[in-house]
């Protein structure tokens, strides 16, 4: 009775809970929420970046990841490996991590590396997003510890490389094997935005033109 009384706003209100329903389960299957990612910077430093193919267009697209990811505040953890052999993280990314501190490793996985483990678990989301190098080493090995830790792990596949473009492609694949999410930039935005018309949408616009 009280539907046929007021079938407009039962109406509504049956659109906003199924809305509902669908976000609880992408949710649940593979898809980033703003509330629990974390990203994750792989050993974009100056010594290994010439030998990177497309190395221009991993800065570019890892850029602009981390202007987003500054502006809505996700957490950012930053690993370089074995830096007195390999160099400090190039300027161009640097740049974009004032405040922040790289943590050094010589294991190709971060999770090998007991300080970031512990830097892992210290951020509490348990969303990780991937960018950096080499997708083939330590991209890999890294998605597949965070794995191993719990972690759900996406991989942004414009904003990651190696030096061989088949050991690129091996990466993404031996990932995509063992469950982990091949995203883009743009599609890891947009994910995490969910809807246009937002304060925090509003506040990355820049980003998206």
């Amino acid at each position: 009775m009280v539907c046929s009384v007021y079938p407009k706003h039962h109406m509504v209100l049956a659109i906003f809970l199924q809305e509902e329903v669908v976000w609880a389960k992408l949710k649940r299957c593979g898809i980033l929420n703003l509330e629990t990612t974390a990203l994750v910077i792989i050993d974009l430093q100056d010594n290994l970046l010439p030998k990177i193919h497309e190395a221009e267009r991993v800065l570019e697209r890892t850029v602009k990841l981390l202007r987003f990811a500054r502006q809505l505040k996700l957490p950012i953890l930053w690993a370089e490996q074995y830096p007195k052999g390999l160099g400090p993280t190039t300027q161009a990314i640097a740049s974009e991590l004032g405040g922040l501190h790289p943590i050094p490793k010589t294991s190709f996985s971060v999770t090998g590396d007991p300080v970031f483990a512990e830097a892992m678990r210290g951020v509490q989301r348990k969303q990780l997003l991937l960018a950096g190098v080499e997708t083939h080493v330590c991209v890999w090995q890294t998605a597949f510890g965070a794995k191993e830790m719990g972690f759900e792990v996406f991989v942004a596949r414009d904003a990651v490389s190696s030096r061989d473009p088949e050991e690129h492609q091996a990466g993404l694949e031996r990932m995509r094997q063992h469950g982990v999410e091949v995203v883009t930039v743009e599609m890891a935005i947009f994910e995490i935005l969910r809807a246009a018309g937002t304060p925090a949408f509003k506040s990355v616009l820049p980003l998206l033109k």
